[in-house]
C-alpha cells in the first residue's frame, strides 16, 4: 500500500501529466492508458520499485470501486442524448448477441491456450469481452468519422458491462457455490437482479428529482450540484450493497433513471462527474500498471499472448462481421468497428471484482487479463489515430452508406423510405416564391469535394448531422409553423 506522500505525488502525476500530454496524445500514435499503464510498469516492484501493490490491496480496491461506479452511472446517463428510444434499443439488441459470442470464442480460447477450466475459461470469456471507453474516445470525438459509426462504437462501449456484468455475477455465483436449487437461484437472481436495480432506479429518480424542486426553489450554486450527482452514485451504490443487492447494477440503474425520466438536470452533474471519473481512471491505470508488472510473471507468456490474439484480430471482428452482416454500412465500416473493441480498464475492474469476490485461482486470472488488456491497450491505443485518419480518406474519396445516418439505430434499419423529391425546374420556381425553401446541402463528403457546383444561398450540412441541425432549426422559432420555411435537401 502506497503512504499518504506517494499517494499525493501519483495524484500530481496524473493530473499534471495528462493535462500537459494532452496535446501530444491527440496527434501521436498514442494514449492516455499506454501512457499511465507504462507508468505503473515503471514504478512497480519489476520497475524503480516505488510502488508497491497487492492484487487485495485496500487503495486499488477503492479505486476500482470508485471508478466503475461512476462509469457505469454516467454510461446510463449519456444514453439520454440521442440514443434512448424505441429505435435506439435495435443497436444494442443487436450488440447483445454480438457480446455472447465473443465471449463464447474467448472462452474456447482460453480452454485450448491455457488450459484453464470451464468455470475459468466462461469468466476470462465475460471479463474480456468488455469494451473500454477509455481508449475508444480518440476514436468516437472524431467527426471524420462517419455519426452512425462512432455513435455504434459509443453504444456499445456504454451498454456493454451492462451485458457482462450480470453474467459476470452468475459465474462468480456458481464459481463459489453461492446458491443451490431452484429457491436458492430465484433468491440469487432477486437480490442482484431486482433488488439492486431497483434501489439505484429509486436513488436516481428520487434524488434528481430532490434536486430539481430544491434547485427550482432555493436556486442551488452549480459546485453543490456537481458535488450532489457524486453523492448520488455512491448512495445508489452503498445502498444497494447494504440492503444485500448488487451496487454496479444499481450505480446503472440510477443513471438510467436520470436518462429514461429525463429530467432537466445542471450540466455540471455530467462535467464534474466525467472529471472525476477520468482522474481516478487515470489513476487505477498507474495501479493497476503496478500491479501487473508483478503478477504477469504467473501465466504462460506464449500461450497468453496466442489468447490475446484470439481476443483481438477473432473473437471481436467474427462476431461484429455476423452482427452487422444486414447492416447499412460498408466493408470498411465493418473492419472499423470489428477492430476497435479494445479491452482495457474495464476489464481489469471485472477481474478484480472476481478475485475480491475470493472465486478460487482469480488471481491468475486477473493476470491473463493483465497481459491481454496491455497488448490491446498499446495496439488500439497505437492504431487509433492512424486508423481514424486512413478511414477518414476513404470516405472523402467514395461514398458509403454509413454516412447518410445520424445514429447507430439508422445503420440497423436498413435502407430509408422513399422520400419525395422535385425537379430542378421546381426548385427554381419555388425559389423565386413568396415562400422560398432552404436548401440544405447534404451531399457526402466525396460527392461535395469532387463536384464544384453549389446552389446560391444553400446551406451546408454533413449527411450525418441533419438531425441536429433540424433541433437547432426548430429551437430558433418556437411559435411554430408560420415562421417554419420548407426545406429541401440536395444529395446527389
Amino acid at each position: 500500500m502506497p503512504d499518504l506522500l506517494t499517494a499525493f505525488a501519483l495524484v500530481a502525476a496524473v493530473l499534471t501529466v495528462s493535462a500537459l500530454a494532452s496535446g501530444i496524445v491527440e496527434r501521436a500514435p498514442l494514449s492516455f492508458p499506454i501512457i499511465f499503464l507504462g507508468l505503473g510498469f515503471l514504478l512497480g516492484e519489476r520497475g524503480l520499485g516505488l510502488l508497491t501493490l497487492g492484487p487485495e490491496d485496500a487503495v486499488l480496491e477503492s479505486v476500482a470501486i470508485l471508478t466503475l461506479v461512476l462509469v457505469l452511472f454516467l454510461d446510463a446517463v449519456r444514453l439520454r442524448e440521442g440514443e434512448m428510444n424505441t429505435v435506439g434499443l435495435v443497436p444494442m439488441l443487436s450488440l447483445g448477441p454480438g457480446t455472447l459470442i465473443i465471449i463464447t470464442i474467448i472462452a474456447l480460447g482460453a480452454h485450448f491456450l491455457i488450459n484453464a477450466t470451464l468455470i475459468e475459461s466462461l469468466l476470462l470469456g465475460t471479463i474480456l469481452a468488455s469494451t473500454d471507453p477509455v481508449v475508444l474516445r480518440d476514436v468516437v470525438r472524431n467527426e471524420r468519422i462517419p455519426r452512425s459509426v462512432r455513435s455504434a462504437l459509443s453504444i456499445e462501449a456504454g451498454t456493454n458491462d451492462v451485458v457482462v456484468l450480470p453474467i459476470l455475477l452468475v459465474l462468480i455465483a456458481v464459481a463459489n457455490a453461492e446458491a443451490s436449487g431452484v429457491a436458492g437461484w430465484a433468491t440469487f437472481a432477486a437480490q442482484v437482479f431486482v433488488l439492486g436495480p431497483a434501489i439505484g432506479f429509486a436513488v436516481g429518480a428520487g434524488g434528481a428529482w430532490l434536486m430539481g424542486r430544491a434547485d427550482a426553489k432555493f436556486g442551488i450554486s452549480r459546485e453543490y450540484q456537481a458535488l450532489y450527482g457524486i453523492g448520488l452514485v455512491l448512495l445508489a451504490f452503498a445502498g444497494a450493497q447494504g440492503l444485500g443487492g448488487d451496487g454496479f447494477l444499481a450505480a446503472f440503474s440510477a443513471g438510467l433513471a436520470v436518462a429514461l425520466l429525463n429530467f432537466d438536470l445542471c450540466d455540471c452533474f455530467l462535467d464534474y462527474g466525467e472529471t472525476t471519473a477520468e482522474m481516478t481512471m487515470l489513476l487505477a491505470f498507474v495501479f493497476f500498471g503496478a500491479v501487473i508488472s508483478e503478477i504477469a510473471y504467473e501465466v504462460p507468456l506464449l500461450p497468453t499472448l496466442a489468447l490475446a490474439a484470439v481476443v483481438i484480430f477473432v473473437a471481436r471482428p467474427l462476431a461484429i462481421g455476423i452482427v452487422l452482416q444486414r447492416a447499412a454500412v460498408s466493408n470498411a465500416a465493418r473492419a472499423f468497428i470489428g477492430w476497435f473493441g479494445p479491452r482495457g480498464l474495464n476489464s481489469l475492474l471485472l477481474a478484480l471484482l472476481v478475485l475480491q469476490s475470493g472465486v478460487a485461482n482469480s488471481e491468475f486470472l486477473l493476470a491473463v487479463t493483465g497481459v491481454v488488456v496491455t497488448v490491446s491497450v498499446v495496439l488500439h491505443g497505437a492504431s487509433a489515430a492512424p486508423l481514424s485518419a486512413l478511414y477518414g480518406r476513404a470516405i472523402e474519396r467514395a461514398t458509403y452508406e454509413e454516412e447518410r445516418e445520424s445514429t447507430a439505430a439508422g445503420i440497423f434499419g436498413g435502407a430509408a423510405k422513399e422520400t419525395p423529391r422535385i425537379s430542378v425546374d421546381e426548385l427554381a420556381e419555388q425559389l423565386e416564391g413568396p415562400n422560398p425553401p432552404i436548401v440544405l446541402d447534404v451531399r457526402t463528403r466525396s460527392q461535395y469535394e469532387r463536384d464544384g457546383a453549389r446552389i446560391p444561398g444553400s446551406v451546408r450540412v454533413m449527411p450525418d448531422a441533419v438531425e441536429d441541425w433540424a433541433v437547432r432549426y426548430i429551437a430558433e422559432h418556437p411559435d411554430g409553423e408560420p415562421h417554419l420555411r420548407p426545406i429541401a435537401a440536395y444529395c446527389t
